[in-house]
């Protein structure tokens, strides 16, 4: 077990921090993973994987362990359905086109999406009209109290929107190791009604399109309004999107009839974060080395050495803009690491 000391991560975080890690191990076994949490190099734990949903703010006083277990097993498939187990440390988006290869579906709209296995049920990872869940089946996990192996299926995640048992009660609690996912083997359910996908197929002049085709205009789509990390630090989509109740939304559309908004059932509404952010004038602002993409205004950016400090300064200005301007406040979708 090699214990690297005052590591920096800003190799290990898309936003580019450069926060320093008291203890670093680099995970990549299940034996060296419960070896790491038997230690006692720090008492304090932090898990870190693809670095993709979090903005740290300070150095990290503790263990840092950096999750890469490899691997992917088909465990069982009929006619139909394919069910695929993938190790935590695979990146997400080599996943979606490794199974696309394969012709297996499911995942096509999740395309180009940062971040590792391990972390997208977590956050209940979603793009495009579709969320992890919908192919998920269970995970598998360590508890970091006492090293037990523990499987948790669909039910016992508690997915909601970007939200999962990981999230709150389980925070902290246990390491997902690997996933199950149930994908399809034919007659895939193709979903080209949310966002830019249709105008992009039919700019293509595809009409009956495949799942490939679907992931190809979902990168084109995502790298036309969301930066490279590896060009420019950031974690994707720094904010939730509103949900408002009906009593909420009558108010909000009499006051702003000119707003966006997607009708998510009888009694719920979404609003896009972006446009209310883009409304109060963010979009393309630089604050120092900290700002908003010029191309979709709930990306947060960091120019070069941006603090976490200054990034979350400038989430707290646009949630008070927001908030000032419409009566909603927005939330990060970010963790952040305080």
């Amino acid at each position: 077990m090699n214990v690297q000391e005052n590591i920096s991560l800003k190799p290990y975080n898309t936003f580019g921090i450069d926060a320093k890690a008291r203890f670093f191990i680099e995970i990549s076994s299940i034996a060296n993973l419960k070896k790491a949490l038997q230690s006692e190099i720090h008492p304090d734990l932090f898990i870190i994987s693809g670095g993709s949903n979090m903005l740290i703010t300070k150095d990290i006083d503790a263990l840092v362990l950096h999750m890469n277990i490899k691997g992917k097993e088909i465990l069982k498939e009929d006619d139909e359905h394919v069910y695929l187990k993938v190790m935590g440390g695979e990146e997400w988006h080599d996943t979606v086109l490794w199974c696309l290869e394969q012709d297996y579906g499911g995942l096509e709209n999740l395309s180009l999406i940062p971040g590792r296995i391990g972390t997208a049920p977590i956050q209940n990872i979603g793009a495009y009209g579709i969320e992890l869940k919908d192919t998920f089946v269970s995970c598998e996990t360590m508890a970091i109290n006492d090293q037990s192996i523990k499987v948790f299926t669909k039910e016992d995640c508690q997915f909601g929107y970007r939200e999962s048992y990981f999230k709150n009660e389980g925070k902290n609690k246990y390491i997902i190791t690997s996933v199950i996912l149930k994908l399809t083997k034919k007659n895939h359910e193709l979903n080209t009604s949310y966002g830019a996908i249709e105008s992009q197929l039919a700019a293509w002049e595809i009409n009956n399109p495949t799942i490939q085709d679907i992931s190809k205009a979902v990168v084109a789509i995502r790298e036309s309004k969301l930066p490279d990390p590896k060009v420019l630090g950031n974690s994707g989509s720094f904010f939730k999107n509103p949900i408002l109740s009906k009593k909420e939304f009558d108010i909000f559309i009499n006051e702003h009839p000119e707003a966006k908004y997607y009708k998510i059932s009888d009694g719920t509404y979404k609003v896009p974060a972006g446009w209310l952010i883009e409304q109060c004038g963010f979009k393309g602002k630089r604050f120092a080395d900290a700002g908003v993409h010029k191309n979709q205004a709930l990306v947060l950016v960091n120019y070069g050495n941006a603090t976490g400090q200054e990034i979350i300064g400038l989430a707290h200005k646009i949630i008070d803009a927001v908030f000032e301007a419409y009566g909603i406040r927005i939330s990060p979708e970010v963790n952040i690491i305080k």
